[in-house]
């Protein structure tokens, strides 16, 4: 029997996301929530809601039986996990499916395998990825770490194998500083993720960020949906996306869309999934995937066409792909900005009431959010309160309508990086797509401090 009803084990504009989706196809909705998002927009629209505990995550949107037994309740049939909180999370899928629920995601075992940073880049190399060079595994010591930096050639990069954001990863220049700074990746890789197992890659010194969007249906059939490029980023923390990148050319597209969508087919893998890749100098390295749907999927599904979470639904339901790799079609440009409630220059946190709010329309504007006037954004969570995506026949366009689109957009109560993003489409480096993941970092820093 198809899918009928679909607990969304997520929060913000991802649920509603998912919930909009699933009423397109007929499908019922389970919300769950904290005592915090009673008055969400995704709890105000489903069929069903569950709250399953106190603000906190950790009793809350971490927390696995409740999770269950709202899903036993509501009489779900089905759990899509978003992104964050449990979306990558083996054991999770894997305690869905022994309660004859249907994990709307990849493989436990696949989620599994690409959750552990070493063992993601030993099944790559064996997928036929091009790697960062590095260690084959773990760092045992510190004359194996040394041995591997001076085969790659100093600055290294020390990272753990666990978890990210910037945690537990560390740039050593020079040998002599490599004992420390491995101890010190170690440790905080310990007191951030339980494990302070930690890797050795070879480090680049200005890359790009670019991620391919793949889809597989569990069966080896596997399709890319092109590149986004994600290098405008601050503290390892995506700013803004596009797609396609500035930078990629058709004949890179396809030739490293091929190789990705081929390695996902061998794989068997089912769902969405983006493999990441540092681009330097003409090359791809890869250094992960998440084994999820993205923050950003919005501009790919503005470039294809195609409904992400649609067809992550249907794949989970048993069906094949949609499409084939020669019916996917890439047309115009996208760009996402990330609407953080934070101050867009010191990047205090900025909760509170909503006091007014009106959304940009138009032809080819986008906005997924879960504001509205009156609701209290609570302090408990991810800062990001909305994403306004654009599409365009050109580059050059979509920056106009986005330009367009944020002189229309209003978030009045809360402070807001909307004018981050217009300062950012007046600089004429932006503008040319002339970035890399740390020309953010360097732009946010020469900007005049704030007068007000």
């Amino acid at each position: 029997m198809p899918i009928q009803k679909v607990l969304i084990a997520n929060r913000g504009e991802i649920a509603l996301r998912i919930h909009r989706a699933c009423h397109e196809m007929g499908i019922q909705t389970v919300a769950v929530h904290s005592t915090a998002d009673a008055d969400a927009m995704h709890v105000r629209l489903a069929d069903h809601a569950v709250c399953i505990g106190p603000p906190a995550a950790s009793e809350s949107y971490l927390n696995i039986p409740n999770i269950i037994a709202a899903a036993e309740i509501s009489g779900a049939d089905a759990i899509h996990p978003g992104y964050g909180f449990l979306s990558e999370n083996a054991k999770f899928a894997e305690i869905v499916e022994a309660h004859d629920l249907i994990f709307i995601g990849p493989k436990p075992e696949h989620i599994r395998t690409m959750g552990d940073k070493i063992e993601a880049k030993a099944t790559a190399a064996r997928l036929g990825l091009p790697l960062v060079p590095g260690s084959d595994g773990p760092l045992t010591s510190l004359d194996e770490a040394k041995r591997v930096a001076a085969e790659i050639g100093y600055p290294v990069l020390i990272k753990a194998a666990s978890g990210g954001g910037g945690r537990g990863m560390k740039v050593v220049p020079e040998e002599s500083q490599l004992e420390s700074l491995m101890a010190q990746a170690g440790s905080e890789a310990k007191a951030a993720f339980g494990d302070a197992t930690v890797y050795m890659e070879k480090y680049l010194a200005d890359p790009r960020h670019i991620e391919f969007q793949v889809f597989g249906d569990g069966r080896g059939n596997a399709i890319h949906l092109g590149e986004r490029d994600c290098s405008l980023q601050r503290r390892h923390q995506k700013v803004l996306e596009e797609a396609p990148s500035p930078v990629i050319s058709m004949a890179q597209r396809e030739e490293m869309g091929a190789t990705v969508a081929r390695a996902m087919a061998e794989m068997g893998y089912r769902g969405a999934g983006t493999i990441e890749f540092l681009y330097e100098d003409g090359r791809f390295y890869f250094i992960e995937m998440n084994t999820r749907l993205q923050v950003e999927h919005p501009v790919t599904e503005m470039v294809t066409g195609l409904d992400l979470v649609r067809e992550q639904i249907r794949v989970a339901d048993g069906y094949l792909l949609t499409l084939s790799q020669d019916e996917v079609e890439f047309r115009g440009h996208a760009i996402e900005c990330r609407i953080n409630a934070e101050h867009p220059r010191s990047f205090a946190p900025s909760p509170g009431l909503v006091k007014g709010y009106h959304a940009p329309g138009g032809m080819n504007v986008r906005v997924d959010s879960g504001l509205y006037a009156g609701y209290r954004v609570p302090p408990y969570y991810d800062s990001m309160v909305a994403k306004l995506i654009v599409w365009g026949h050109s580059r050059e366009g979509a920056l106009r309508r986005l330009r367009r689109a944020l002189e229309e957009f209003v978030i009045d109560g809360i402070t807001t990086t909307i004018p981050l993003h217009q300062a950012l489409l007046d600089d004429p480096e932006f503008q040319d797509g002339d970035y890399t993941i740390k020309w953010l970092e360097r732009w946010l820093a020469e900007q005049e401090p704030d007068q007000g």
